[in-house]
């Protein structure tokens, strides 16, 4: 079996804007009930999580203005994930909940504190997903000149990451004691001090709450670059991947295999899940048919991947003509997405060949539900990895056509579990 989560990649913010189907999402994105009506159905498709993205900035790389992304409701605006999620906890029962927090911007103490709260709120569903942003103009929302280098980022993170922990484990499993005969609550010997001194950070501790039912919550990374895999392969829990193409998929896999080895981690004990975004109908050739338009649509709105690509790299593409080469610098230039830019920048010499490159989510998926759970079995026997996470635009309209019409093929062929074990979002990750 594999796993299955759903990546809202607008985060809690405009969904589905301009795409058919989308009801009124602009009047009601900013309300918990979309969000809570797509977990009861991804809970019923038993999915292990739905993970919520999120940005901090008003982007304008692309010809250095905020028009664009304004205009098209493009990562803008968004709120702030964390306090949806016991919302959505409070109505659902077993499907885990991931946010995401930019850890240059949030002090270690805030994280996990925050963490806990939201561990036991959601009774032991919740999860982190830590990004080290990419953004100038985020670092600029929090009072830096520019951002930390790539690489940076990564070794602040992974001291940010030491600092969580500790503090997450200055109290020890039994320290609540709660005995009204002897009057105790918690006992003091079993709380302790981290007493933490580092190179970015600084904390004396203890968590001034106690650990949550998970005690950490489980922890998400997108580890692409070197850097990424590292801190992923240290830390996470579930890994989310983009690579195109089976062979793709396969040696990352086992990169991320190698490196959870190294560094003493059980091989199984990080899921790795690629994204997907399936078109799906009620035949192969009504879907066929529905991916040749969609793809043409696509394609002639060729400004929208430009900008794409400026808030990706941090560098106007808006500036380049369509048919002249690309300067051979850029790649080195780009503190942003790395890995993505560099599988874009493979696609073409001038701007305009990348934008008639149609980025895939790892894999082409498209056909009916039964076609599309069949693709996606055979591919993860010869991947070897733990699942998929959709990305599709989100309208109720997608939501039912996997939740409702992939799920139960997935389910039917015993790809998927049919059922949640009882227990932590953790306990069913770590499940098989």
């Amino acid at each position: 079996m594999f796993h299955m989560g759903w990546f809202l990649k607008q985060g809690f913010g405009v969904q589905g804007w301009g795409a058919p189907w989308s009801g009124v999402t602009h009047m009601e994105w900013m309300q918990p009930d979309p969000y809570i009506d797509m977990a009861k159905q991804l809970e019923r498709a038993s999915f292990d999580y739905m993970m919520i993205e999120d940005s901090l900035l008003v982007h304008d790389t692309y010809k250095g203005s905020a028009e664009f992304p304004l205009r098209r409701a493009y990562s803008v605006p968004k709120s702030d994930p964390m306090p949806l999620i016991p919302l959505i906890a409070h109505a659902t029962q077993n499907i885990g909940i991931i946010g995401t927090i930019a850890t240059p911007f949030i002090p270690p103490f805030s994280a996990a504190r925050l963490g806990a709260t939201l561990d036991h709120l959601t009774k032991g569903r919740v999860g982190l997903n830590l990004v080290t942003a990419s953004s100038h103009r985020s670092a600029q929302n929090y009072g830096l000149e520019k951002h930390y280098e790539h690489d940076e980022r990564y070794r602040m993170a992974d001291e940010w990451m030491e600092v969580v922990e500790a503090l997450w484990n200055s109290w020890e499993p039994d320290a609540i004691v709660a005995d009204p005969e002897t009057g105790v609550y918690a006992d003091h010997n079993k709380v302790h001090t981290i007493d933490f001194v580092g190179k970015y950070y600084k904390c004396r501790g203890p968590l001034n709450t106690a650990p949550g039912p998970q005690r950490k919550p489980v922890i998400c990374q997108a580890g692409g670059s070197p850097a990424g895999m590292a801190f992923a392969t240290k830390y996470a829990d579930t890994i989310v991947a983009s690579k195109l193409g089976i062979e793709a998929m396969k040696g990352y896999r086992a990169e991320i295999t190698e490196r959870l080895v190294r560094n003493q981690r059980p091989a199984d004990s990080a899921k790795v899940l690629f994204l997907i975004a399936p078109i799906l109908a009620e035949t192969d050739e009504e879907a066929f048919d529905r991916r040749d338009r969609q793809r043409k649509k696509e394609a002639e709105d060729w400004e929208a991947r430009v900008e794409r690509m400026s808030y990706m790299s941090g560098i106007d593409f808006g500036q380049f003509e369509l048919d002249e080469p690309l300067p051979d610098d850029l790649l080195p230039k780009i503190n942003g997405h790395q890995s993505g830019m560099k599988e874009i920048l493979s696609k073409g010499a001038t701007l305009r060949e990348l934008t008639k490159f149609t980025p895939v989510e790892s894999i082409e998926l498209v056909g009916s539900p039964d076609t599309v759970a069949a693709k996606m079995g055979e591919a993860m026997e010869e991947i070897g990895g733990d699942g998929f996470l959709i990305t599709n635009t989100i309208t109720r309209r997608t939501v039912a056509e996997i939740a409702e019409g992939l799920a139960p093929a997935l389910k039917q062929r015993g790809l998927t579990r049919k059922a949640y074990e009882p227990g932590t979002f953790r306990e069913n990750l770590l499940a098989f």
